[in-house]
């Protein structure tokens, strides 16, 4: 058995763990520049924190970075409770806290689009701003892939050990291939039944997609979506659901798969630090 509490270092992130609402959570920080506002990143299923890597350096000249394995993704301990995008943004506010963050901007691909979102819904004072991105937004418009998980059952992969079906399926979908420590991360983050548990997150969705629907339009946090054009799982029809959703996003197609971060990351760092640097403002009350 793997053990999740282990540091990890691999150029230049290094993971600790911090104890949150009882659960061992890994996440790294970078405080080389510590004037401005945070930039919070959180783990795109079904990767890790290592995700970040070829942008990292790019968000490190903006200010203090923070990236988190969100419970039950990466290597951060899960608790069923938390298994669905509505839960994970009330935890994601717990991190907030934890971390002494008044306000963020928050880089939150795939799985943490969906808790940001919920989070922004009750706590949108808690964001400066969301880079959102490669997280379904309606039942219709998941591509089959992802439509599959979210209407699979447990039963389903019994059996299956998810590391290597991660290695797999990364070093298949991915256009630029990770290191082999980065590989190894994401193998350890999904072994045995840890992806089949992180699933849940998305079989939740048939519940809480329309609940996020109209939430919505009362969200008050500027929110870029930045999609790739060929992304199999989040067609880019998702980020156009939230452009007509939401009062304040604006969307970007980047030629790129569904790991946009790892296929394109210097258009992907440039336009989210573009964002950020728009929206780096104090807050007015």
């Amino acid at each position: 058995m793997t053990n999740l509490n282990e540091h990890a270092v691999i150029g230049p992130i290094e993971t600790d763990h911090i104890l949150i609402d009882g659960l061992s959570i890994r996440y790294a920080v970078d405080r080389r520049v510590s004037a401005g506002t945070p930039i919070l990143l959180t783990t795109p299923f079904p990767e890790s924190v290592f995700a970040f890597l070829p942008v990292w350096e790019d968000f490190a000249t903006l200010g203090p970075v923070i990236a988190v394995d969100l419970p039950g993704f990466g290597r951060s301990e899960s608790r069923q409770d938390l298994m669905s995008p509505s839960a994970m943004g009330a935890f994601l506010i717990k991190i907030l806290d934890a971390f002494e963050l008044d306000r963020v901007h928050a880089v939150v691909p795939d799985v943490g689009t969906l808790a940001a979102l919920f989070a922004a819904s009750t706590n949108p004072d808690r964001f400066a701003s969301i880079v959102a991105g490669s997280g379904g937004m309606a039942m219709d418009l998941l591509g089959e892939p992802l439509a599959q998980i979210a209407r699979s059952s447990r039963s389903d992969f019994d059996g299956v050990d998810g590391g290597e079906q991660v290695v797999g399926l990364v070093r298949q979908l991915a256009r630029f291939t990770p290191s082999d420590a980065v590989i190894e991360d994401y193998r350890l983050s999904a072994l045995g039944d840890r992806w089949n548990k992180a699933a849940d997150f998305v079989r939740a969705y048939p519940r809480d997609l329309p609940r996020l629907a109209e939430l919505l339009p009362q969200i008050d946090v500027a929110v870029l979506v930045l999609s790739g054009s060929g992304d199999p799982f989040v067609p880019t029809s998702n980020g156009e659901f939230l452009q007509a959703h939401l009062p304040r996003c604006e969307t970007r197609v980047i030629e790129a798969g569904h790991f946009v971060w790892d296929d394109a990351p210097a258009e992907y760092a440039r336009e989210a630090r573009d964002w950020i640097k728009r929206h780096d403002m104090p807050m007015t009350r």
